[in-house]
């Protein structure tokens, strides 16, 4: 019997955004009608903005120190090539000239990025179980902040990159301290 969304841990929980996005991608690749394709885009937006903050703020900071750093600095690199085109997506339409290639060039991008969180012995989620994280209580993090994340983001907030010329860097940089707190790095 599959879990509930409230019983996922937070390995279960992204993952289960990573399906629901992975649908959403494959649905606007077999849309012919303009509108349906780009309903279809502005909900893969919503639901990667959501998600890149819930990784971003909550997820990622945990596993700083944790995992390999590599891994954790292309990960917030591959957010904000994403929020990007998730940008520039959203304020297009779909008659526009290459419209149908960067929601492409997202979900592929997404895949690629999915991979990397979910590969079995060396990826993201496996490296962050093996620290022992506390998956439970990094789920119920984020969960909270899923809730207010969507409505922030459904009232139109854009996607804000961490890691490009000019960004504040300082979050993507942070890690945990012993009790949790977060702490510049």
């Amino acid at each position: 019997m599959a879990q509930s969304y409230e019983e996922m841990d937070a390995v279960a929980l992204l993952k289960a955004d990573h399906r629901k996005v992975e649908e959403i991608f494959e649905a606007f690749e077999k849309a012919t009608s303009p509108s349906k394709k780009q309903t279809l885009a502005h909900q893969a937006c919503l639901e990667l903005k959501v998600h890149t903050a819930i990784e971003e703020e909550i997820f990622y900071p945990a596993c700083r120190g944790k995992i390999e750093e590599d891994l954790l600095d292309e990960a917030y690199v591959e957010h904000d090539s994403a929020k990007l085109l998730i940008n520039e997506i959203e304020a297009m339409s779909p008659d526009e000239d290459f419209y149908d290639a960067k929601v492409k060039v997202l979900s592929e991008a997404i895949e690629h990025h999915v991979e990397e969180e979910e590969k079995r012995a060396e990826g993201m989620f496996a490296q962050a179980r093996a620290a022992g994280l506390d998956m439970d209580a990094l789920a119920d993090a984020m969960r909270a902040r899923k809730a207010t994340a969507m409505e922030e983001f459904q009232a139109g907030k854009p996607a804000v990159t961490l890691t490009m010329e000019g960004d504040d860097t300082e979050k993507a940089m942070m890690t945990r301290s012993d009790d949790g707190a977060a702490a510049p790095n």
